[in-house]
């Protein structure tokens, strides 16, 4: 396999890990968010700087760049979730560029403008492929699940969801951590790849890429998100 076969196919593989978790998302609950950059941000600086900086494995840096994010959905969907539609999107797009402003006011710690560089090389094609597959099986079993079928009541009728019993803040929060965590996987990945981060890597471009890969795919479809992923990363 040449060194750009392996590129792609490496690149594929960490856009398939951010879509799906827009997929659980949006293709779930009908919550469009363009606020995944914002998150894949977090992550990718966050492991960059704990491999960088305090010299830690890449397995901690991995799981510091999905939880980090996480914690921060948490705090985020606490403040939005309770909006609806356009305006929840409208909030999602505004914590994404928050993200990045805040990447490049952070100069001493992220490098600003300028860039983050000195990542060490740690993702190879071995562990995104094992990060896909991980992801996948994941996000199916997740679907599968009592917490999925809740997902696609309150995706068809929330109020119908909660009449029967469904707490649906507590589902559209599990799901927008969830989407977090994926997007803070990918971006962790993405940082040990490249080995250089840029706030303009994370922009809202980004994030409409994400969410239109997913519409491409099917809402309500991971095999389609996979699909979509590949054939508009190629």
């Amino acid at each position: 396999m040449s060194g750009y076969t392996e590129g792609v196919l490496i690149l594929i593989g960490i856009n398939i890990i951010a879509v799906l978790g827009v997929s659980i998302l949006t293709g779930f609950t009908r919550l469009f968010s363009f606020g995944n950059a914002g998150f894949m941000a977090v992550g990718a600086y966050t492991s960059a700087i704990m491999s960088t900086r305090y010299g830690m494995p890449f397995i901690v840096s991995l799981l510091a760049g999905i939880m980090v994010p996480a914690l921060l959905s948490l705090a985020l969907g606490k403040l939005t979730l309770r909006l609806k539609g356009d305006y929840f999107l409208i909030a999602t797009l505004g914590f994404g560029e928050c993200i990045r402003v805040l990447i490049e006011f952070l100069d001493p710690i992220t490098g600003g403008a300028r860039g983050y560089a000195g990542i060490p090389q740690k993702t190879t094609f071995t562990v995104v492929l094992v990060s896909v597959v991980m992801a996948i099986i994941l996000a199916k079993n997740l679907i599968n699940s009592k917490f999925g079928r809740s997902l696609m009541a309150v995706r068809e009728q929330e109020i119908a969801a909660a009449a029967v019993g469904i707490d649906t803040s507590k589902a559209k929060q599990l799901a927008f951590t969830v989407s977090a965590m994926y997007a803070g996987w990918a971006g962790s990945l993405f940082s040990h790849y490249y080995m250089f981060l840029t706030p303009k890597m994370f922009n809202l471009d980004k994030s409409a890429e994400f969410t239109i890969t997913v519409v491409v795919g099917g809402l309500g479809s991971l095999t389609g998100s996979i699909v979509a992923t590949t054939i508009l990363t190629l």
